[in-house]
């Protein structure tokens, strides 16, 4: 299911990419461009700590979707794909966390 629901999210955003930005939200958020996307995730990521601290697990679930949408926009924004991100998890799977922050890159 989560995947299935990703990747049809993924077409949806890419062919929002052509649209027109009076004509949704996401073609609007393409057409303001990078700083505008990143705002977004920034105000995102605020608002699921804020929902995580208040305790309430609905709110978090609602939350953690805006996140996950703006993510993607921006993924899509920038010519990435979600399996991309699913690749990189699957990588890292079985791969202690100590071991692999150890192993990025330091530039």
């Amino acid at each position: 299911m989560g995947s299935d629901v990703l990747g049809r999210l993924a077409e949806v955003l890419e062919a929002r990419k052509s649209a027109s930005a009076d004509s949704s939200y996401v073609a609007k958020l393409y057409a303001k461009g990078l700083d505008a996307i990143l705002k977004k995730i920034g105000e995102e990521a605020t608002e699921t700590v804020m929902a995580a601290k208040d305790g309430v697990p609905e709110k978090l679930i609602y939350e953690i979707a805006d996140l996950w949408f703006h993510s993607m926009v921006l993924l899509a924004q920038q010519g990435l794909k979600h399996d991309q991100v699913l690749a990189e998890l699957e990588r890292r799977f079985g791969l202690s966390g100590l071991a692999e922050k150890a192993g990025r890159d330091t530039r």
